[in-house]
């Protein structure tokens, strides 16, 4: 079994971290037998956030009898540190647990830092003193914000995007938190689901011993492949090799990571799903593309109110109102049955 160390903080943990995001989608009674399955499968580290619907509720409703052997992190999306203690209070409640192993602040456009006006750095430090939190972390879109995070030396972990679509600078900033002994947590080693080899994805972080990704779960069959990692990690062959070359060629470059920070849309555009079609039309079951509930999401686009409220929030800096509407244009062509190809996109 593969295990990751999250820098100074000194947890290890097994190299495949449950993402519960999208357990959100699915019922509780679901979501546990999810959750129960994955630790019992091998899984140590469960990732969620309070603003994850009731993801923390489940989780707790799951493991909270299995606490001691676990690592939760969790995050608040608080902007003054009134809103932290509450935030933090719900989350140990629902968590049912009287601590959380990394608490991360989450997504912020800035680095909370110690007397920055907003409180938030220290009340973390007060929950760490009352033993509410064990470590602080933070997570982040934007390389500027986490490079700052790394170098004002108060996080013990960072998270941020990493799969094999990454830059150089994303594994610049891998390499400097392992430098620097801060724990690398991956978020969407997926790429939100523009990935669809999961051994591929598995075999390029293993390349990184200071990297944990955190897998997103919603179904048994997609933790069944993850588990089955736990006992025959993937090699990098150089059939996994090829995947991940054709897939770089393919989709490197200014696509939309659906990460919905440019949410929500005034004009009521699903930004993060429309953006990206033309890449789910082909690496995703076209037919669910192609629902009338989607078809009235993409037709959504032509009341773009050209605010650029999306462009201006979007940490990859993408021009989203020229991606949504050659996303829309190559979505009626699809519709009108013309014959799709990779160029088209």
């Amino acid at each position: 079994m593969t295990t990751v160390t999250l820098g100074r903080t000194g947890i290890t943990v097994n190299k495949n971290g449950f993402g519960a995001l999208p357990i959100q989608r699915i019922t509780k009674e679901e979501a546990a037998k999810l959750l129960k399955k994955a630790y019992e499968g091998g899984m140590d580290m469960f990732d969620t956030a309070r603003y994850y619907s009731d993801s923390e509720e489940k989780l707790g409703y799951a493991l909270s009898g299995v606490r001691n052997h676990i690592t939760i992190t969790t995050k608040t999306g608080a902007k003054t540190a009134d809103v932290f203690w509450k935030e933090l209070e719900t989350s140990l409640t629902l968590l049912k647990t009287d601590h959380v192993d990394v608490y991360q602040f989450h997504n912020p456009p800035f680095c909370p830092k110690p007397d920055d006006g907003t409180g938030l750095y220290e009340a973390a430090l007060k929950a760490k003193e009352q033993g509410k939190i064990r470590f602080i972390g933070i997570t982040n879109h934007r390389l500027s914000v986490a490079h700052e995070a790394l170098e004002s030396g108060l996080y013990d972990t960072l998270q941020f995007p990493f799969s094999y679509l990454c830059s150089e600078q994303d594994i610049e900033l891998v390499e400097e938190c392992k430098r620097r002994n801060v724990g690398f947590i991956a978020m969407k080693a997926l790429s939100g689901g523009l990935i669809n080899n999961s051994a591929a994805a598995y075999a390029f972080l293993a390349q990184y011993d200071n990297v944990l990704p955190i897998w997103g779960i919603q179904r048994e069959n997609e933790l069944d492949e993850f588990l089955s990692y736990i006992t025959e990690p993937p090699a990098l062959t150089d059939e996994l090799r090829s995947v991940i070359e054709a897939d770089r060629n393919q989709l490197v470059g200014s696509f939309c990571r659906g990460c919905g920070y440019c949410m929500p849309c005034p004009a009521g555009i699903q930004i993060n799903d429309c953006a990206r079609m033309s890449l789910l039309l082909r690496r995703a079951p076209v037919s669910a593309q192609l629902s009338p509930e989607m078809q009235a999401k993409m037709q959504q686009i032509k009341k773009c109110l050209h605010c650029n409220q999306c462009k201006s929030k979007c940490p990859y800096n993408l021009d989203t109102p020229a991606l949504l509407a050659r996303n829309l244009k190559d979505y009626e062509e699809v519709l009108a049955g013309k014959v799709m190809t990779p160029t088209n996109f």
